[in-house]
């Protein structure tokens, strides 16, 4: 088999290839709400969902030294993968897909801005680590989600063009990232409507991978 060349598959990870969001949230309220912090679904789909540790500590613990924010956003990533573990579900559709992907060629990229822990843990809950050429994690580059260095690198690693890739995401940080670097992308509705992705820079949204339109979309401009 060979791959396509110029051609990629761009993943965020929570709430996107797995409806994650809601035990991030109930992570957040535990730690955080000790701290003064407490977070619905509107509140947390503005303020926490698709952000990078590091800008979570700076608003929300600005008092705190960098050691004890990065302790206490620790310990957040300890509640959530307790929470997670054996809990992970792929949205609908995903496997069929990523197995389209593979055989037409098409290299496939995981990019988070998750910690490494978290985003090993989810891949290897779906049973999936080994489809994805790559994954990037924004928290290890200079800059993260929304900026466009994230997917930029994810495209670096597969020598895929941008215009001929398409990212899937569920967040506005990360809609941003992926568009900020030229990649037409999905948004996936797991906590966000329609409204809000394409209103980030999405060129059309999804309930989840099975959907006739997202479908007929792929089949067209990945040419399989």
């Amino acid at each position: 088999m060979i791959e396509t060349l110029g051609r990629a598959l761009l993943f965020d990870i929570d709430g996107t290839l797995a409806n994650t969001d809601p035990l991030h949230l109930k992570a957040f309220n535990q730690v955080l709400g000790p701290r003064g912090h407490v977070f619905d679904h509107a509140r947390f789909s503005r303020e926490l969902q698709g952000f990078a540790n590091l800008s979570i500590g700076e608003r929300f613990l600005p008092d705190e030294t960098l050691a004890r924010r990065a302790a206490i956003l620790s310990e957040k990533e300890e509640v959530f993968r307790t929470l997670v573990a054996g809990q992970i579900e792929p949205l609908p559709g995903l496997m069929a897909l990523l197995d389209r992907a593979d055989d037409a060629g098409i290299p496939m990229v995981a990019v988070t801005n998750a910690p490494r822990l978290n985003a090993e843990l989810l891949l290897s809950g779906l049973g999936i680590t080994r489809r994805f050429k790559a994954l990037v994690i924004g928290d290890e580059l200079p800059h993260g989600k929304p900026h466009p260095l994230p997917y930029q690198e994810g495209l670096r690693f597969v020598g895929a063009s941008a215009a001929a890739s398409i990212a899937f995401e569920d967040s506005r940080t990360g809609v941003q990232s992926a568009t900020a670097a030229g990649i037409p992308t999905i948004g996936i509705r797991t906590s966000l409507s329609e409204a809000d992705l394409v209103g980030a820079g999405a060129v059309a949204s999804a309930s989840a991978f099975d959907d006739p339109e997202l479908l007929a979309r792929l089949a067209t401009v990945m040419a399989w």
